[in-house]
């Protein structure tokens, strides 16, 4: 019998000191709330990056000024006098460029300004005045500053092929067709604009469209007819139209 309560009153002891572990102390709770608010702040502040303002075109390159001069050959002066004011327009507005014509060098002048903001803005007005240069129409260079995958490509006739006399001129007639006709068709199959200037050929456009009238052009003048090259354009035209 005295076993029994002894054992009773240890099993009451173990609950009083059970009840009193199990006991919270307020401030406790008030500190370990406090704790968790500020490891909240610490994560929502680590979250957010942080933002720096763009730089300009004279920050970018140390605010040095960076020039750019295009050569204007003989045969393009007058077209450029013609023309000039539109090809000023986007250089100054569009760009934020200076520009100016150096009489005694015949040669285009641009460097930056701290109004450009773009730090590529001087190496698009240099691609620009370069393909005016080479005989591309205006409207045709200034998509090189709209878009950013067009790419100007050259090559002489005698690369592809080692042609003399007559044979070189009917090679670039090939190329060029009856008014012009053969290298029209090149141009709306592959969206390339081509100048052939003598027995060089220009080329502007993306590089897989380059690629596509690079081969057609190469095959004319190889010898292939132009027949045979009418219907690979149609094909790869129709395939474009499939794609886009």
């Amino acid at each position: 019998m005295t076993m029994e309560l002894d054992h009773d009153d240890t099993m009451v002891g173990e609950m009083d000191m059970s009840a009193a572990s199990t006991t919270i102390d307020p401030s406790v709770v008030q500190s370990r709330i406090r704790q968790s608010a500020s490891l909240q702040q610490e994560n929502e502040m680590t979250d957010e990056q942080p933002v720096f303002p763009k730089l300009s075109a004279a920050q970018a390159a140390g605010n040095k000024v960076e020039y750019r001069r295009v050569r204007c050959p003989p045969h393009r002066y007058t077209p450029l006098r013609e023309h000039w004011e539109q090809i000023l327009t986007p250089l100054v507005e569009y760009l934020k460029l200076q520009v100016r014509f150096n009489t005694k060098t015949r040669s285009i002048e641009m460097k930056t300004s701290p109004h450009t903001l773009d730090s590529g803005a001087l190496q698009k007005g240099a691609d620009f005045a370069s393909a005016f240069m080479l005989g591309f129409e205006v409207q045709d260079a200034v998509a090189l500053l709209r878009l950013d995958d067009l790419y100007l490509e050259s090559f002489q006739v005698t690369d592809v092929k080692m042609l003399k006399g007559d044979h070189l001129s009917r090679a670039i007639g090939r190329i060029a067709g009856q008014d012009g006709k053969t290298r029209f068709a090149i141009e709306n199959a592959t969206r390339t604009r081509i100048v052939v200037a003598d027995q060089r050929i220009h080329m502007l456009g993306s590089v897989a469209n380059i690629r596509v009238a690079r081969n057609a052009i190469c095959d004319l003048i190889m010898g292939a007819p132009p027949g045979k090259v009418y219907n690979t354009m149609r094909n790869v035209a129709k395939r474009m139209n499939e794609r886009y």
